[in-house]
């Protein structure tokens, strides 16, 4: 079997450590390397807890004949496009447990009409960590709000609107939340 660890693992920026740590139970970053280049066997249960460590499914990890991978043909910075020392390949986005999505129907400040955003949900005593950040806030009669979270007093949450010239909005108890976290755009 031809697996794809290590591009996954280095598309992540996870070194072997990293990885061998987040294993469950945690392994040895030689295991892992071993596990990459072969010189030890893949079974379905290493493919899984190496899949769940680098947060990809299972799939992700071997080479299928009928799916098509995406080579990374440029690295971009501040000094313009360049090649990429290692061959590598563009790993596409995974979706997660407690995601919810916001889709863009016309543009609305940093967002484009046709934008998908995913959002992670969070508990309402983890709002402090999204503080300066785009969140989604579920309102009474099935509506939402969305909006930069400027600040949290007690039980009340304060929202900027996205749009250019709207007031800051205070919800209060919301029982849940959700935190931008990807921007899905097709350009």
């Amino acid at each position: 079997m031809i697996t794809r660890i290590r591009d996954v693992r280095r598309a992540k920026k996870m070194t072997l450590q990293d990885v061998a740590d987040r294993c469950d139970p945690p392994t040895t970053a030689q295991t892992i390397g071993r596990l990459e280049t072969g010189m030890r066997t893949v079974s379905v249960g290493w493919l899984n807890r190496i899949a769940k460590a680098l947060g990809v499914e299972a799939a992700d990890l071997v080479t299928l004949p009928d799916r098509e991978d995406i080579p990374v043909a440029a690295l971009l910075d501040h000094n313009g496009a360049h090649a990429p020392r290692h061959e590598a390949v563009a790993i596409p986005p995974n979706a997660e447990p407690g995601l919810v999505a916001v889709t863009v129907a016309s543009s609305v400040g940093d967002y484009r009409s046709g934008d998908e955003i995913w959002c992670m949900r969070i508990a309402p005593e983890d709002y402090a960590r999204a503080l300066n950040r785009d969140v989604l806030l579920p309102r009474p009669a099935g509506r939402f709000l969305f909006g930069r979270l400027i600040g949290r007093e007690e039980d009340k949450l304060h929202i900027l609107p996205l749009g250019s010239g709207q007031r800051q909005m205070v919800i209060a108890n919301p029982p849940w939340g959700a935190v931008a976290t990807r921007l899905i755009r097709t350009l």
